[in-house]
């Protein structure tokens, strides 16, 4: 009786590993999903650019669509210490303080984001916001980098 008791908790086990193998196959498969790691590698882009072209051309760099700081559903953005948005997917933020930006569970993302760039050099935070691609409100993961004292960023959404 043990044995079948073992080979049973053997044969339950392989297939939730199964099952959770395939999930991440899955996920890992979505070609219109960025991954935490290239959205990390977005922002070192961004700021090589930014240093070797400046400001002003490396802003515009960042907000063309399609461009090489937007592919799928990656993009840079780039916010003042304050919470001025100097470069973002939504031309719609740009020139405008964003600090009392709220995520749908009422976390001020920006300020959060400000906060932590007060206290450290870079860092990643989690909040939800609109996906371009899937036109859906979903969980984010957003790596960035202060550099000049600005917030360079760039987020993997994560799937529902």
């Amino acid at each position: 009786m043990r044995t079948v008791n073992a080979i049973r908790n053997v044969l339950a086990l392989v297939a939730m590993l199964a099952v959770a193998a395939f999930a991440l196959q899955a996920q890992a498969q979505d070609p219109s999903r960025g991954s935490p790691a290239e959205a990390q590698a977005m922002v070192k882009k961004a700021l090589e650019f930014y240093q070797k072209n400046g400001r002003e051309k490396a802003l515009a760099e960042f907000m063309k669509k399609p461009g090489p700081f937007v592919e799928r559903d990656l993009y840079v953005t780039v916010y003042t210490l304050q919470g001025d948005s100097l470069a973002h997917i939504n031309p719609k933020m740009v020139g405008k303080n964003m600090m009392d930006l709220r995520d749908p569970d009422g976390k001020f993302l920006i300020k959060e984001r400000m906060d932590a760039a007060a206290r450290g050099s870079s860092g990643w935070q989690d909040y939800k916001f609109f996906n371009p691609v899937s036109k859906k409100i979903e969980p984010k993961q957003m790596y960035w980098e202060k550099h000049d004292n600005l917030v360079f960023a760039a987020g993997a959404y994560k799937p529902l």
